[in-house]
């Protein structure tokens, strides 16, 4: 049975979107590197739409080795209004997304996720995401509202410290495990 991976940058005061305003500056050989070996420990990348267009529009017209692991890799997106994906490999889920997830995590090999936005929410409060990634940037964003925050209301899990890991950009990498999350 696989596990679901989420790895999600924020910034100090717990923003995950606007990462223009903070992530870019943190970026360097060592967390590309952790990006990298995450990437090639997974057998799919699932994501929500807004990931989706965000990567969708990026990744096809970039190279390299993760740019090539991206492309090349299954891939999700859990959208109830997206028709079609354009996107070399990627499936659509439209129907149950907690249905559709566990049947995928019935198979071998991990699944990543990035960010955490409604299905990462959604996967957690319902028992199946396992492993939760922070990337904890040493900055303060002073930008967004509430959908632009970590934090979700009806979201009380608990979770186990497994990792940290500080990097020398100062980002302090926390791994967690979601205790209750079924294991093989």
């Amino acid at each position: 049975m696989g596990k679901v991976i989420n790895s999600t940058f924020v910034s100090i005061d717990g923003v995950i979107n606007h990462m223009e305003v903070w992530h870019f500056a943190y970026v360097d050989d060592e967390p590309d590197q952790i990006a990298l070996d995450q990437l090639r420990a997974s057998e799919a990348l699932l994501m929500g739409r807004h990931t989706y267009d965000v990567y969708a529009s990026a990744w096809p017209e970039r190279d390299g080795v993760y740019a090539d692991l991206i492309n090349a890799m299954p891939k999700y997106v859990a959208s109830t209004t997206l028709d079609k994906a354009d996107w070399n490999n990627t499936t659509v889920l439209k129907g149950d997304l907690v249905a559709e997830v566990a049947a995928l995590k019935q198979r071998d090999g991990d699944i990543l996720m990035h960010g955490f936005g409604p299905v990462a929410n959604t996967l957690m409060t319902n028992g199946l995401l396992d492993v939760l990634h922070l990337w904890v940037h040493p900055h303060f964003a002073g930008v967004g509202g509430p959908g632009d925050l970590l934090l979700k209301d009806g979201n009380s899990t608990r979770l186990e410290l497994t990792g940290t890991q500080v990097l020398k950009s100062g980002i302090v990498l926390l791994s967690y495990q979601v205790p209750d999350a079924p294991t093989a």
